[in-house]
């Protein structure tokens, strides 16, 4: 975080400052790093006590403290000799605090932020965006999936007055979330990358995803950019929202950053890109061997290369980093294994019907001629009413597709594993087990050398740890 005094701090979060026996006063300075896990803290850093569904930051202040936290930011006044901040609710003052820090890195520096939402495809494009602009500049992006009320505004406070670019990765599950988010950090360019199923349930339907997703782009003013898919029309239909200079990726003639000519292989894919070339606006062609395995993730690559280009960064060196990542995230597309030319796609870290087709329609196309396909499925959390179409969508999807071999665990996708069954009379194609454990006696058992496997699941089943498993006994 960038200085500030304790005053600063309080003014910012609107809290009161509480200093009985410490040797600090209002203006002593604390730049550490701001967290909510006390398991992270270390000497100088600043501890937030957020009350959790199911536990309460506040009992982890005293272990903060030990640790040398320089400031905890409470609800109530804790018996602790450390600077304190109380404030009406830490995750309001969370964001407050990293509003404000926003604001001053911007007001004195060459700060550019960009904001990235979709129901798939975030944090890829955030970790692609990170890697091509890291070379023009010190870069700030999400770690992990820090996407939400609290993800979003640790990420702003990592900000020094030297960061040239932000890139916020922003989800969401209900209307107001992002819109929340883009008033902390406010966007340069904006990016909706889809909107599909992902947390419909929560949301409480398609259309209530719509709004939700369009927060991203309708604040932006018109000296400002939003990037949107040319190819889903309920991103496209957002370009009546905002007063924000459009800018398109995708598949089609439409887009101003498209792609073509895809070829898609076990390690990758290839393509060539097609992106907007001077004021002139005549195009510049290249093409790219992208190391990151799935041909859905070219459109991320796109989005990523829309808001570079933006950005200033060339397109020759915007190239140059997306042939150099081969890994989006763990757990997303990775691939493991190798003992026997087996290979396991570990895609476990989360699903939705959009992911988990394309995730299958890459495994039926990496296949080697003569060789089978397994995949193991779990459940697609957060669907609600859609939950039992989907997953028969995905059932008929795998027959359709010729997956060699299904293996279903929980009985939150069994519907998946009875609907392949009904629609291919399969004999044994499909197996069903409860649990991940018997997931992996059924695989290590039957796999064959030249096999490839998928593992894919939302985060809640949990398979991505069996991923882990398969990768490592098929090394």
């Amino acid at each position: 975080m960038i200085d500030l005094t304790l005053a600063e701090v309080a003014s910012a979060t609107g809290g009161t400052l509480h200093l009985d026996g410490t040797d600090a006063s209002p203006q002593t300075v604390v730049s550490g790093t701001v967290t909510t896990d006390s398991r992270e803290i270390g000497h100088g850093d600043v501890f937030f006590a957020k009350r959790g569904e199911f536990d309460d930051g506040h009992r982890f202040a005293p272990s903060a403290a030990e640790q040398g936290a320089a400031l905890l930011v409470v609800e109530h006044p804790l018996d602790l000799a450390v600077p304190q901040i109380v404030v009406a609710d830490t995750v309001d003052a969370l964001g407050a605090l990293a509003t404000e820090v926003v604001r001053r890195v911007r007001s004195h520096g060459r700060l550019k932020v960009v904001g990235v939402t979709g129901s798939n495809g975030k944090t890829t494009t955030k970790n692609l965006l990170r890697a091509i602009l890291q070379g023009h500049g010190a870069t700030v992006a999400s770690r992990k999936s820090f996407n939400n009320e609290v993800g979003g505004p640790i990420t702003a406070l990592e900000l020094t007055d030297d960061t040239e670019f932000l890139v916020a990765e922003m989800g969401a599950s209900a209307v107001g979330e992002i819109a929340r988010l883009v008033k902390m950090a406010h966007p340069d360019v904006g990016i909706v990358l889809k909107v599909g199923l992902a947390h419909a349930g929560e949301f409480g339907g398609i259309e209530q995803t719509v709004l939700a997703k369009s927060e991203m782009v309708t604040g932006l003013a018109a000296h400002e950019v939003a990037i949107l898919n040319a190819d889903d029309p309920r991103v496209s239909s957002m370009a009546e929202r905002t007063a924000a200079r459009v800018v398109w990726f995708g598949l089609g003639e439409r887009a101003d950053v498209r792609a073509t000519d895809l070829v898609v292989h076990a390690r990758g894919t290839e393509f060539t890109i097609t992106v907007p070339d001077g004021p002139a606006r005549t195009s510049a062609v290249a093409r790219v061997h992208f190391g990151v395995l799935g041909e859905h993730h070219v459109m991320n690559a796109l989005a990523a290369t829309a808001a570079a280009l933006e950005l200033g960064v060339p397109l020759a060196d915007i190239v140059d980093a997306l042939e150099r990542v081969t890994l989006a995230e763990r757990w997303r597309m990775q691939l493991m294994g190798g003992r026997d030319d087996i290979t396991i796609i570990n895609d476990a870290y989360n699903a939705s019907p959009d992911s988990m087709s394309a995730a299958l329609k890459t495994l039926a196309q990496v296949r080697a001629p003569g060789t089978r396909t397994i995949a193991v499925l779990g459940e697609m959390s957060e669907l609600g009413e859609f939950s039992g179409d989907e997953h028969d969508r995905i059932g008929l999807l795998a027959v359709r597709l010729g997956i060699s071999q299904l293996v279903v665990v929980g009985q939150g996708a069994r519907r998946l594993h009875i609907t392949a069954i009904n629609e291919g009379s399969w004999a044994g194609e499909s197996a069903f087990v409860e649990t991940a454990d018997e997931a992996f006696d059924l695989v290590v058992s039957s796999v064959r050398p030249g096999d490839t496997v998928l593992v894919k699941s939302s985060n809640a089943a949990g398979l991505r740890l069996l991923g882990d498993r398969l990768g490592e006994w098929f090394a």
